[in-house]
C-alpha cells in the first residue's frame, strides 16, 4: 500500500501539468505497479527459497514505512512546509473527487474510489468462482498435493496470486492518497494492512463477504473515534474490540475444526472390559 502511494505520488508530483484524462490512467497504473513490484519480492523469495512468507511481508512493511518517512522528510519535502514532512499537495488532475449526485448534492466523504474497490471485489469473486485460475487457487491453498498431482505449478500460482495482491493493495495506497490525503505524509495506511486480516478473517477469505465484513470493521473504528469524543473514552478501546473479535472467530474456527466430547470415566471403564 505504502509502494503504491509512494509511485502514484511520484508521477503526479513529477508532471503535474497534465490533465485529468492523462493524469488519472498513469498514477493508477503506477500505484499497482509500485506494490506489484514489492509484493514480488516476497513472493520470488517463497518460490525460489521456501522462506516464509508472512515474516518477509511484516518485515519488509518496516522497510516501506522507514521509506516513505525519510522520503517525504528528505528529497520530496515542501520547501513551504515550515520543516513538516510533507510533500507538495498533488495537482487537482491528481485528485479523486467526491461523490456528487444532482438532487442530494456531496455524499459526505465518500469519494470514487469506493466503488473502485466494490468492482474489485467482485471480480475476485468471479475469478475464485468461475474461472479455472481460481480453481488452481482453490486446490493449492486447500490440498497441495492434490494441486500438484493435477498437474498446476505452485510457484506460478504464488506468483500470481501475490502479484495481484500487492497490486491491489498499491491501488488501495494510491486512492487513499489522492482521495483523502492529498498529498504524501509519513502516516498514509494508520494500519490499514492490519486491519485488512480481520476483515478477511471475518469475511471467510470470501470476496463478496469481504464488502459487508469491511463495513462492519469500519463502523467499529468510526464507533471508537465518536466514542473517543463523546465517552472520553481512550482510542484503544476499538483495537481491544477488533482484537477480541479476531479471537473469538479463530475460537470458531477451532471448535468447527476440533470437537469437545465429554465422557465419564466409568463408562469408558465398562467398555474396556467388555472389550477384553
Amino acid at each position: 500500500m505504502i509502494l503504491g502511494a509512494l509511485a502514484a505520488g511520484w508521477v503526479a508530483l513529477s508532471f503535474p501539468q497534465l490533465p485529468g484524462i492523462a493524469m488519472m490512467p498513469l498514477i493508477i497504473l503506477a500505484g499497482v505497479a509500485g506494490g506489484l513490484a514489492w509484493a514480488m519480492i516476497s513472493a520470488v523469495l517463497k518460490t525460489r527459497f521456501n522462506t516464509n512468507e508472512i515474516l518477509v511481508t511484516l518485515m519488509l512493511t518496516y522497510v516501506a514505512i522507514l521509506l516513505i518517512d525519510w522520503t517525504v522528510r528528505g528529497p520530496w519535502r515542501d520547501p513551504l512546509s515550515f520543516g513538516f514532512p510533507l510533500t507538495p499537495m498533488y495537482p487537482d488532475s491528481a485528485l479523486i473527487p467526491r461523490v456528487e449526485l444532482p438532487a442530494i448534492g456531496r455524499l459526505a466523504q465518500l469519494h470514487w474510489g469506493v466503488f473502485g474497490a466494490i468492482i474489485f471485489a467482485l471480480a475476485g469473486w468471479f475469478v475464485l468462482a468461475r474461472t479455472l485460475i481460481g480453481f488452481q487457487v482453490k486446490v493449492l491453498g486447500d490440498a497441495p498435493r492434490a494441486g500438484k498431482f493435477a498437474g498446476f505449478s505452485p510457484s506460478l500460482v504464488t506468483l500470481m496470486v501475490m502479484g495481484i495482491s500487492g497490486g491491489a493493495a498499491g491501488l488501495a495506497g494510491m486512492i487513499e492518497v489522492s482521495a483523502n490525503i492529498g498529498q504524501l505524509q509519513p502516516d498514509i495506511s494508520f494500519g490499514y494492512g492490519f486491519t485488512a486480516i480481520i476483515v478477511a478473517f471475518l469475511a471467510r477469505l470470501n470476496p463478496l463477504a469481504v464488502i459487508a465484513a469491511g463495513l462492519v470493521v469500519a463502523l467499529a473504528e468510526l464507533g471508537g473515534d465518536s466514542a473517543q469524543i463523546a465517552l472520553a473514552m481512550p482510542k484503544v478501546v476499538t483495537g481491544i474490540f477488533k482484537g477480541v473479535l479476531l479471537f473469538m472467530l479463530l475460537a470458531g474456527e477451532t471448535f468447527n475444526r476440533y470437537h469437545v466430547t465429554f465422557k465419564r470415566p466409568g463408562i469408558l471403564s465398562r467398555r474396556r472390559l467388555n472389550n477384553d
